[in-house]
């Protein structure tokens, strides 16, 4: 596929790379990016050959947020009507773990991206916020919910009502990240990571994210019920019966990610 707006490559075996490439506009999202963001994730999604993927940005900025100029004329019928910026269902069909590597600006949409990614990579220049007050409206993409359930109450408020902003550090605090390094250092961590993810089992990779994510959504009695359920999945598996061999009578596993 062809991309204006992404730089999308496979730089390592089993690892997809996408980057967001308004460098212009700070990578600010608008409908155009959305849409081949969204069709660069299925397009990995549907090749057997990528086993993780990851989003990055710029050394300005992951996404500084929505285009605010596409949005000024537009009143809240043309908004619910197209959601073109908010619906991230699509991101969330991904069976795939999404690794966001954030430098720079990771503000309003663009903090909401973020967090909808299976986890993160903070490098130190990076800067986490939820500024949408300030133009007049809240975050619609998630940023009063997957923030709430991260980081708590108190910061999630402070954040979206006093656009308080978090370093790499705070955000790793925070549980936000699950680790700063130095900007220099950002991709090569993160092709490391996910090359190690991709090098594992893709179906229980697949099993365990989709348990994961369900601790946000179900309580504690059916987030466990679930993870039982795919626990239970994973034992019908050919790399359930190769893993335990192999560790068994001491050898490296062949997956047969299936």
């Amino acid at each position: 596929m062809t991309y204006s707006t992404l730089i999308v490559e496979t730089p390592l075996a089993g690892v997809g790379l996408i980057r967001l490439n308004r460098p212009e506009a700070l990578n600010a999202l608008n409908p155009q990016l959305i849409s081949e963001l969204l069709g660069a994730l299925e397009a990995f999604e549907g090749d057997e050959s990528i086993g993780c993927i990851i989003i990055t940005g710029n050394e300005r900025a992951f996404a500084a947020g929505a285009d605010i100029k596409f949005f000024a004329e537009r009143g809240a019928a043309d908004v619910a009507a197209t959601d073109e910026i908010t619906d991230w269902s699509r991101m969330a069909a991904i069976q795939k773990p999404i690794i966001g590597a954030v430098r720079g600006f990771a503000l309003g949409g663009g903090c909401e991206l973020a967090m909808a990614c299976d986890l993160l990579i903070a490098a130190e220049s990076a800067v986490f916020g939820q500024p949408e007050i300030n133009i007049g409206i809240i975050p619609g993409a998630g940023g009063t919910q997957r923030l709430t359930h991260i980081v708590g109450k108190a910061l999630a408020m402070e954040m979206v009502l006093a656009d308080r902003r978090l370093t790499g550090e705070e955000a790793l605090r925070y549980g936000l990240v699950s680790r700063v390094v130095p900007d220099e250092n950002l991709i090569p961590e993160a092709l490391k990571l996910a090359s190690t993810i991709a090098g594992k089992p893709r179906v229980a990779a697949q099993l365990a994210k989709r348990a994961i994510n369900h601790a946000y959504e179900l309580g504690l009695t059916a987030g466990l019920a679930y993870e039982k359920q795919q626990f239970y999945t994973a034992f019908a598996t050919e790399d359930k019966v190769e893993g335990m061999d192999a560790f068994i009578n001491k050898r490296k596993p062949q997956w047969k990610q299936r």
